[in-house]
């Protein structure tokens, strides 16, 4: 399917897109249109990335929109607050191809949501796209479970990254493993978490497999753990605490901290890698 047309999109929401961090664009009206289509960066007269629109949502409840912040990334605070109620329909995305380079485009007077393309315009994006191709690393991919919300993650087939390295010193912030990824969420710093040594999932707990989710006691680990690439010498393995939503196993996490640096209103980015493995990375805050 050729990129005929664009979808225009304001920052942050854009950024959130090409960064792998949001796979629903929240709108107020459901459409019909699916395929391929360009990433406008409002304002900009470029396009910076390609998507495919693989299909849309019924409008969601406040509650909705909480439970799937992970998807749309709008905080919990605007949600609350009434300031989105309007753009509660999901238009979902997969297979977002960040732009090395934008391509510039005509913006034709009255486009307000989509921009219809010209045939250079076209021809351009289509190049850019099958030379890319949907096999590319450069490709963030989005799991089948965004289409069928029924199926968990454990049961969702990912191509395999190459096994994580052992490092001889620790490293915070080295090179994800090669291979697709998933971003799965971004968890800001308090000083609680800094002190205690925890970071906090909430927010996209249900981003992870079912089963590596236990119970509050150690009695009650989950049926399988997570491997953690944090940067250090060697990845660890641990479940997730379910009742406080936060990594059972915590010693990494203080040498995570230290070795980074992180202090509160700092974010750590939790990625997808393979099944049962993610990678975790600081983010400086504003």
């Amino acid at each position: 399917m050729n990129v005929t047309r664009g979808l225009i999109i304001a920052d942050p929401w854009i950024g959130h897109i090409l960064e792998g961090r949001k796979d629903w664009e929240m709108r107020s009206q459901a459409t019909s249109i699916r395929g391929w289509f360009g990433l406008i960066q409002k304002g900009s007269g470029h396009v910076v990335g390609l998507a495919r629109l693989v299909d849309c949502g019924k409008a969601l409840t406040p509650s909705e929109m909480i439970a799937n912040i992970n998807h749309h990334q709008i905080p919990e605070d605007m949600i609350r607050r009434g300031e989105v109620a309007k753009w509660v329909i999901p238009w979902k995305l997969a297979d977002i191809i960040p732009l090395e380079r934008p391509v510039p485009y005509q913006h034709k007077s009255g486009a307000v949501t989509w921009v219809t393309f010209s045939s250079e315009e076209t021809r351009e994006l289509n190049r850019i796209r099958h030379e890319t191709g949907a096999s590319s690393s450069s490709v963030i991919s989005t799991p089948t479970r965004l289409l069928q919300e029924s199926v968990k993650l454990s049961e969702v087939e990912r191509p395999v990254a190459k096994p994580v390295s052992k490092r001889s010193a620790i490293d915070p912030m080295p090179p994800l493993p090669e291979g697709r990824y998933r971003f799965l969420g971004r968890s800001r710093l308090t000083g609680g978490n800094v002190r205690n040594n925890h970071i906090n999932l909430s927010k996209f707990l249900n981003a992870f497999p079912q089963d590596v989710i236990g119970g509050k006691n150690k009695s009650d680990v989950a049926p399988r753990q997570i491997e953690i690439d944090w940067g250090g010498p060697k990845p660890i393995l641990t479940d997730i605490d379910g009742s406080k939503s936060i990594f059972r196993g915590r010693g990494w996490v203080r040498r995570f901290f230290e070795a980074s640096k992180a202090q509160e209103g700092d974010y750590v980015l939790i990625t997808e890698t393979a099944t049962y493995k993610v990678s975790v990375r600081l983010e400086r805050g504003d």
